[in-house]
């Protein structure tokens, strides 16, 4: 919707809850809504609103929700809204406010939530926010607050996330934060905050992020680091910090992946107990002064992905242990006093024969993995085109031969709508009856473009039948029996339209709508809304599409990316039971008239609830991760391995399988040896030889999230949460731009 908000609805006294986000109303909030005396909730977030918050919302004594994020309102937040009685929500992120958070803010005791991020407000953070102890989420960073940080929020027993980075907060981190049971994820990075790091925060028992980065906290870390048992981030570089990185001690940093200590005054040796890191994947400790040999521990650990040592004052040589460390990406040992393996204070026989062995034993390691994963490939392919041979072409033929008119069904359709739908299930059938609709067909089906008696457009899906069958689904006596792979594929027709009643209920941004089904007992029709952009794979691959292109530069790209994420986040993070799409790909990925990403085909998906090992390989050649081909397990991580690749598609402009990669070898492969070279991103067929070089770093950084998605091993491999959270942060401190505007978007709070 589009237009002015109607100042009459200030007259409707009775009105409790009103939502209206997500839509492009623009102009001012009419001052005549503080009237509505009955409202407890107000959304008017995700539009083009201007102007400033009305004083008379302060008047709505009811109001326990006030969200007006993401839109391009100025001024100050009044003093009144501070004081609401009801209070529970405040969100305002995303604007261009100035001034100061009301002083009363809290007083009522019921605050839960405060999100005011990405403004221009000022002064101080208002000490009474946690009077009721309720405030579980202070989301402030990005502003301009110039104060200390309150000691009473030290001291709310109700927080869980604090994010207070990129402001000018002074004066020491207050103590007590680390004693918060419920508080998980602490931001104080890129401020002026000094007085060292309190012990208590680095041996909490609930918090899992911590980043003080950009600091002047000065002093040394406290002996009783890492042993916070939950902690998996701690981000301390360019902290003036001095002394020596403590042992990590046997339970010490048992779930920490990421250790950050970059930029410091650090000396000492790298404590060699750092091997009980078990699951670090990044350590970055650059730029200290460091001493000591590099411990050869560090080449052991399991999960390690990133190391960098630069620019401190290590001697020795670099363990020979990291010739075989498999997992390793980014190795930067540059700028210290390492002297080579073959030099004369280095070597002696019995180590060049060890060095020897060693190198031996890699290749034949790396011919070896090679070989089997070849022939993983090969099978992998003669399965898929086996199947595409065998089923696929007898359902086509079915149909009378490739361009021949579907059979025509008729009979009593009946419809299951999962929402208010003014047309019917003959009206659909209408649609599907010839051949001038069709925009596409897939494994499961044709996709039709139906345009309703109401002039509402939408998608149809005509799902494949099986050969011909008689009454009450007996085998027709000339068929032969069946194979187990064709009574499979049956069987997934009929708990297909189980699942329907499932999705069918999804509802997210970024999930493709299923409006509902028709049936009339023999043909099926999936009822979708329409996407008029088609699909990722036609904008990416198409023949219009070819090379460099305005219309989808950067930032377009990152805002597909994350789309898809959030959508697959959804799916597996807030979905009861979760589900697994199995079939993630361009081409399952459609765009809205805003280009904005919408996951479709869930013709494979399963719950992960109890799942079983399925009984043949779901989803595409280049999309299935390694293990599915030999575990068959229904598994969130292979959801995960096919996002990686598409995001991989997404960056570079390549397919997942081209010639060029070599045989046995996709996008994957071919990416990891281009990063080794160090010019994958001259590949980027798309990429504007002029762009900035702060895009260039920010298309390097989503290189390295995909990279962590293809992982081999699945348990590297982040979570769709996490992910989500990684290419938001992608664009940290830029406002993203959509399509058509100068609408600014959230970063993930």
């Amino acid at each position: 919707m589009s237009g002015p908000l109607p100042p009459e609805l200030g007259k409707l006294a009775r009105l409790e809850k009103l939502f209206l986000f997500k839509n492009r109303l623009a102009g001012a909030i009419p001052p005549q809504w503080s009237r509505l005396r009955a409202l407890q909730a107000l959304d008017l977030s995700d539009n083009l609103l201007a102007g400033t918050i009305p004083a008379g919302l302060g008047d709505l004594g009811n109001l326990t929700m006030l969200n007006l994020m993401s839109n391009f309102l100025s001024g100050t937040i009044p003093k009144a809204i501070g004081a609401l009685p009801s209070l529970e929500v405040l969100q305002l992120w995303n604007n261009s406010l100035t001034g100061r958070l009301p002083e009363s803010l809290g007083a009522s005791g019921r605050l839960v939530r405060v999100d005011v991020s990405t403004n221009s407000l000022s002064g101080p953070i208002p000490s009474g926010m946690c009077i009721g102890n309720r405030l579980a989420r202070l989301i402030l960073f990005d502003n301009q607050f110039d104060w200390t940080i309150p000691a009473s929020l030290a001291n709310c027993s109700s927080l869980c996330r604090v994010r207070l980075e990129s402001n000018r907060l002074s004066g020491e981190i207050p103590v007590g934060f680390g004693a918060i049971r419920n508080l998980t994820y602490l931001d104080l990075s890129s401020n002026s905050l000094t007085g060292g790091i309190p012990a208590d925060l680095v041996a909490s028992p609930s918090l899992e992020y911590i980043n003080i980065s950009g600091n002047p906290v000065g002093g040394a870390l406290p002996n009783v680091s890492w042993q916070a048992p939950n902690l998996q981030v701690f981000a301390a570089s360019k902290c003036a910090l001095g002394g020596e990185v403590p042992a990590f001690r046997a339970a010490g940093c048992s779930n920490l992946y990421r250790l950050e200590l970059a930029g410091n005054h650090l000396t000492g040796a790298i404590p060699s107990d750092i091997s009980t890191c078990k699951r670090l994947v990044s350590l970055r400790l650059q730029h200290n002064q460091l001493s000591g040999e590099i411990p050869a521990e560090l080449a052991a650990l399991p999960s390690i992905t990133e190391i960098d040592l630069s620019w401190n004052e290590l001697s020795g040589v670099v363990p020979p242990g990291f010739a075989n460390c498999t997992t390793l990406e980014t190795f930067d040992v540059s700028f210290n006093h390492l002297v080579t393996a073959g030099s004369p204070s280095a070597s002696s026989p019995g180590a060049r024969e060890g060095t020897v062995r060693r190198t031996a034993a890699m290749w034949v390691s790396a011919v070896a993995v090679s070989l089997a994963g070849m022939v993983a490939l090969v099978v992998t392919a003669r399965w898929l085109q086996w199947r595409e041979d065998g089923t696929g072409a007898r359902g086509v033929g079915s149909r009378g031969g490739a361009g021949a008119r579907p059979n025509v069904v008729v009979g009593p359709w009946r419809m299951t709508a999962f929402q208010r739908l003014d047309f019917t299930a003959d009206d659909v059938a209408r649609c599907v009856e010839g051949s001038d609709g069709i925009i596409g067909a897939g494994s499961s089906g044709t996709v039709y473009r139906a345009k309703m008696p109401n002039g509402e457009v939408i998608a149809v899906k005509k799902l494949w039948q099986p050969s011909a069958q008689k009454e009450g689904g007996a085998q027709a006596p000339e068929e032969p029996p069946k194979r187990k792979d064709e009574a499979d594929a049956d069987d997934g027709n009929r708990s297909m339209l189980a699942e329907v009643e499932v999705l069918g209920h999804l509802r997210h941004r970024n999930i493709v709508r299923l409006l509902g089904w028709c049936t009339d007992g023999e043909a099926t029709l999936l009822l979708y809304e329409y996407m008029p952009n088609g699909s990722l794979d036609e904008l990416l691959h198409g023949a219009v599409c070819r090379g460099k292109q305005a219309g989808l530069d950067w930032d377009a790209r990152h805002r597909i990316a994350v789309g898809v994420a959030q959508g697959m986040s959804y799916l597996h993070h807030d979905c009861v039971p979760a589900v697994a799409h199995r079939d993630l790909k361009p081409s399952n990925i459609l765009l809205d008239a805003d280009m904005e990403a919408r996951v479709a085909d869930f013709g494979v998906a399963k719950a992960l609830q109890g799942a079983a090992p399925m009984s043949v390989v779901a989803g595409s050649y280049g999309y299935i991760a390694p293990e599915y081909t030999y575990t068959l397990q229904v598994d969130e991580k292979s959801d995960v391995y096919s996002f990686g690749v598409v995001l991989l598609e997404i960056l570079i402009g390549r397919r997942s399988v081209e010639a060029e990669y070599g045989e046995g070898s996709n996008i994957v492969d071919w990416t990891r040896r281009k990063v080794a070279a160090g010019n994958v991103m001259d590949a980027a067929e798309w990429a504007d030889q002029q762009t900035r070089e702060a895009v260039r770093d920010e298309m390097a950084l989503a290189l390295r999230v995909a990279l962590l998605c293809t992982s081999r091993c699945p348990q590297e491999r982040p979570s769709m949460r996490d992910v989500v959270s990684m290419l938001q942060e992608v664009r940290r401190g830029r406002k993203i731009l959509a399509p058509g505007m100068a609408k600014k978007q959230p970063k993930i709070n």
